[in-house]
């Protein structure tokens, strides 16, 4: 096994397995870790180049690994083309591969393949866990695509049904054992809906201001935040689906990529990230970090917020690896950049506990 180890040298004597901003790092064989108590990092690939990746990160920072569904399932089968999103349920990791049209199973700890799944699938987005089920959001960018959030049973991955929707859709998260899906994709649209999966039965949420960019879940609630170019609004959804104002952002546009760590929002606008507390949110008066542009395609393409470390990613173009800047949530302060992810659009952080 290929894994790179970060070293720093104290002292002049002692070496350190640390990631700092003077880290060096040196490559080595290594015999098999677990995946355990790390981070998956999620390289969407160049659309149409089957090119999607994942790397394994240690939650100290101390080694990552490059590709390890290749390395733990053999590199003659590709995992597929556009890794949309990681999820876990039990002891396994549900990777979906959005122009693929496949979601591949593997075991969280070892990332050896044990399943799959394909039927009904039409260019996957999202997925959530619900009592016993499994909910997957598709959207056909294409005209007259179809849209549909399919369910399947997790104990033998079973086709169940499709609910059928008219609108985009793109994310879709579970709190309270109810199901959420975001009417929203590319920063348009201004609805969610709320799936009661006792019944499948739906209902749509609107938000009253601007567009949506971005739906989590939180605490058995689901937070949503939509902007128009002059403010932006966070909003809390019970898991019931009672909507409530948290706050207006005023004079903060176009916000997206909402996060909560540690009971704090987090949030973009442009190349800036703001912070703001989540029982006690105030408008933030200036941003907690800049992002450096550099003229790249696309900053902070992937925005992950855990551990009190904010994750996020640059991308340019799809045609080079992505670089993956660490900072710390409480300062701003930069922890470290990993120049090569190895892997091109990464676009999100995943911890395996």
């Amino acid at each position: 096994m290929r894994i790179t180890r970060f070293l720093t040298v104290l002292f002049a004597f002692a070496l350190l397995f640390n990631i700092s901003c003077s880290s060096d790092s040196i490559t080595f064989d290594e015999s098999p870790i677990t995946y355990q108590n790390g981070y998956f990092i999620a390289n969407e690939g160049n659309f149409n180049s089957y090119g999607a990746n994942i790397m394994f990160l240690t939650r100290d920072l101390s080694l990552k690994q490059d590709n390890i569904y290749a390395y733990n399932n053999g590199s003659t089968e590709p995992l597929g083309d556009v890794l949309q999103t990681i999820a876990f349920n039990g002891n396994n990791a549900y990777l979906v591969m959005n122009n693929s049209n496949k979601i591949v199973i593997v075991d969280r700890f070892t990332f050896k393949k044990v399943g799959e799944i394909k039927e009904q699938l039409n260019n996957p987005r999202g997925i959530a866990f619900a009592n016993g089920f499994i909910y997957v959001v598709n959207n056909n960018l294409n005209v007259g695509g179809a849209k549909s959030v399919t369910k399947y049973k997790i104990s033998d991955k079973s086709f169940v049904k499709k609910i059928d929707f008219t609108e985009s859709i793109d994310k879709v998260v579970e709190a309270g054992g109810n199901i959420f899906v975001q009417n929203a994709t590319f920063g348009y649209g201004n609805k969610i809906t709320y799936i009661n999966t006792s019944t499948d039965a739906t209902t749509e949420i609107s938000i009253p201001n601007g567009d949506i960019n971005r739906t989590i879940s939180y605490n058995s609630d689901v937070y949503t935040i939509s902007a128009t170019t002059t403010d932006s609004y966070i909003y809390k959804i019970s898991s019931t689906g009672a909507l409530t104002p948290v706050i207006t952002l005023t004079g903060i546009a176009n916000g997206t990529n909402l996060q909560i760590d540690n009971d704090k929002f987090y949030f973009s606008s442009a190349n800036k990230v703001y912070t703001t507390s989540v029982k006690n949110p105030t408008v933030p008066s200036s941003p907690l970090l800049t992002a450096a542009d550099g003229g790249l395609y696309y900053t902070l393409y992937g925005f992950s917020v855990i551990d009190g470390r904010i994750f996020a990613s640059n991308v340019k173009e799809f045609q080079s690896n992505s670089e993956l800047k660490i900072y710390s949530a409480t300062s701003g302060a930069e922890i470290y950049t990993i120049k090569d992810t190895g892997g091109r659009g990464a676009n999100g952080v995943f911890l395996n506990q």
